[in-house]
């Protein structure tokens, strides 16, 4: 009812909500109501089942592996200790590499570098469920997927270097990789620009009549971006045989990922909005992931559709070296996650399994960490950040056109002859 004035005075004025995380610099964590579910209880529909009947799986929280190590459920990908041994090396082999480049950075040898830590699984296991040929297009946290993909240390260091021996010729932000070879879409700083290029690509794959499906990455706060959501509308209609991945590592670089959207639904429930499958997975278990890659897989080799997953994990480290969350989040939040570390779970299960021991896992550790000193100094002997011109000039012209039109050739002419009347 409104009053003379046209106003309706009985009512209180509205209020705008701000979302705020639970714990900030200085607070105990207390993870106390934090519901993780059982592992092994959510139901693994068929790959052919319409979106509508498996709902609830944007909600609740795939998981295999329980607090003992064992797995268990629909969902256990039943892997051999083999494979499950394999993909422990490449997460540790990624933690090595990671600690290696956030010193070379700290020492002043690149200007830039971000770490995957405690976020492993969310990309090794997925590249592992994957084929070698399927096309990924990672954000700046997938290293994973290249070392899974067993490329060289080297090129990967020398394209954080921009040394002699960067293939990207220093035309890249360090850790923005690429690899045609390697089936790796160029990385962007750009966030969720990859999303819309994935879904096309495999809507390309499906015209075509190939057999390569596509996987994308991006965070969860990038989920907010347009592209996100123009890559959904043309994945669900075109029914693009593609994954598209949303790592919910709870924060972005200084706010949390209630900013997101977070408190209201879980990221897997914009599937549910698409009318496209999707999964909610425990990102810090090796199987789970592994297990729902290879079904939204499946399901997309099979005509039926995208999935969209929910990685649901923890941020260990920093956003970047640029980033301190000590100014923005409880110091306690990394020791008292829930849901642990994945290399942590994943040597459990294998110990349980009487696969592995503490002496073979050490003397990993020792190994991986031997292969990153030595692929180090590979690549510093190319060149590191500030000792030089690492390219030649004559480059920064080239690669942009299949034929160099006319005025970048006068230019390159032009830059030519004053460096040489200036004796360089």
């Amino acid at each position: 009812m409104t009053d003379e004035t046209g106003g309706r005075g009985n009512l209180a004025p509205l209020s705008l909500h701000v979302p705020e995380p639970k714990f900030r610099p200085g607070d105990a964590v207390d993870y106390a109501d934090f519901d993780r579910g059982e592992a092994g209880l959510m139901p693994r529909p068929d790959i052919a089942a319409a979106p509508a009947t498996m709902r609830d799986l944007s909600y609740g929280l795939i998981r295999v592996l329980d607090d003992e190590g064992r797995a268990t459920g629909a969902w256990d990908p039943r892997l051999t200790p083999d494979k499950l041994t394999a993909m422990l090396r490449h997460m540790a082999l990624t933690r090595a590499y990671d600690e290696r480049m956030y010193r070379a950075q700290r020492q002043g040898k690149t200007s830039f570098y971000m770490k995957c830590t405690g976020e492993e699984a969310t990309c090794i296991a997925a590249a592992h469920a994957m084929d070698r040929e399927d096309m990924v297009f990672p954000s700046y946290r997938q290293q994973g997927v290249l070392i899974a993909r067993d490329w060289p240390l080297v090129d990967m260091m020398c394209q954080v270097y921009s040394n002699a021996g960067d293939r990207l010729k220093g035309r890249q932000m360090p850790i923005m990789y690429s690899s045609r070879a390697a089936a790796f879409f160029s990385i962007s700083g750009n966030l969720a620009t990859q999303y819309p290029q994935a879904v096309g690509y495999a809507m390309a794959s499906a015209a075509k009549g190939d057999n390569k499906i596509a996987s994308a990455w991006c965070g969860e706060g990038s989920t907010a971006e347009g592209d996100f959501h123009s890559a959904l509308t043309f994945a669900s209609v075109y029914r693009a045989p593609v994954i598209l991945n949303v790592v919910n590592n709870q924060w972005a670089i200084s706010s949390f990922s209630g900013f997101a959207g977070a408190e209201a639904t879980t990221f897997a429930a914009r599937a549910v909005g698409y009318g496209i499958a999707g999964l909610r997975v425990d990102g810090n278990d090796a199987l789970a992931v592994y297990a729902a890659t290879e079904w939204a897989a499946d399901r997309a080799r099979g005509n039926h559709g995208p999935t969209l997953i929910e990685h649901f994990t923890y941020r260990a480290e920093g956003h970047s070296t640029s980033d301190d969350p000590t100014k923005y989040r409880s110091a306690e939040e990394q020791g008292t996650w829930p849901l642990g570390d994945p290399i942590v779970r994943l040597k459990q299960h294998l110990i349980a399994l009487g696969a592995w021991d503490d002496e073979r896992h050490a003397a990993m550790d020792r190994e991986v960490a031997e292969e990153v000193r030595a692929a180090g100094k590979e690549a510093e002997k190319q060149g590191i950040l500030g000792d030089g011109m690492h390219q030649p000039f004559s480059t920064m012209f080239e690669d942009v056109f299949e034929e160099m039109p006319w005025h970048l050739k006068e230019q390159s002419q032009q830059m030519f002859d004053e460096r040489k009347a200036a004796g360089i």
